[in-house]
């Protein structure tokens, strides 16, 4: 279960003030995986932030009673002078999981060949995703945070990233950022719409698409 009180983050760039969260309250309950819908700027990728604790609130909390995932596919953290394996086991260290075991793991699921030896440093963005993205699914959390899942690599690479994500589905719970109607209707039980600030649960997810794409929309934004 993730439980955010009173959360709020501002940003002030430039003399501007622009509020992501204000006060925000919210539960998702364990077992359920919860799509975060809001049009593109509404802080979306910057809440995922905060739920994983890459990103700290202006005030306000997070509390979790189990193992939250970065955001699925960031690559952000990742050390360019190591190897993608070494930064791979570094990761496996850090979440006390086999090291062995992940590193076979993640080299069959990126598929980026001989590179996966090379210093991270050198890799394309679409290599950098592909790492990230194998390394995620390679552990077991109990809650996955998802920023566009499906939009990294070819479209065998994006059908197989869907494919183990809806099995993690099976026996975990997610936070998911997406465009993909079809694909959040296929693994979100709930939903949730980020706009100015406020947010707004619902306990299914096709209340929550019809509110934003029906009703929300059509309040002008």
């Amino acid at each position: 279960m993730i439980v955010l009180e009173d959360l709020t983050k501002i940003y002030h760039t430039k003399g501007l003030r622009t509020v992501i969260a204000d006060r925000v309250n919210a539960v998702f309950p364990t077992g359920q995986s919860v799509a975060l819908l809001g049009r593109n700027g509404a802080g979306k990728s910057s809440l995922l932030r905060m739920i994983a604790g890459t990103m700290l609130p202006t005030s306000g909390r997070i509390l979790s009673d189990g193992t939250v995932s970065w955001p699925v596919g960031f690559a952000g953290s990742f050390h360019g002078e190591l190897t993608g394996a070494q930064n791979v086991r570094f990761v496996a260290r850090i979440y006390g999981v086999d090291t062995d075991a992940l590193v076979d793991y993640v080299e069959d699921f990126a598929a980026i060949g001989p590179s996966f030896h090379k210093p991270f440093g050198t890799y394309s963005s679409g290599m950098r995703s592909r790492l990230a993205m194998g390394t995620s699914m390679g552990i077991d959390f109990d809650t996955y945070l998802v920023d566009e899942v499906t939009s990294v690599g070819d479209a065998a690479f994006k059908e197989k990233s869907r494919a183990v994500f809806t099995d993690r589905m099976r026996s975990g719970s997610a936070v998911v950022v997406s465009h993909s109607m079809p694909f959040i209707r296929r693994v979100c039980t709930m939903g949730a719409v980020l706009h100015r600030g406020r947010l707004r649960v619902f306990d299914d997810v096709n209340e929550a698409i019809y509110f934003y794409e029906r009703g929300f929309t059509s309040q002008g934004g």
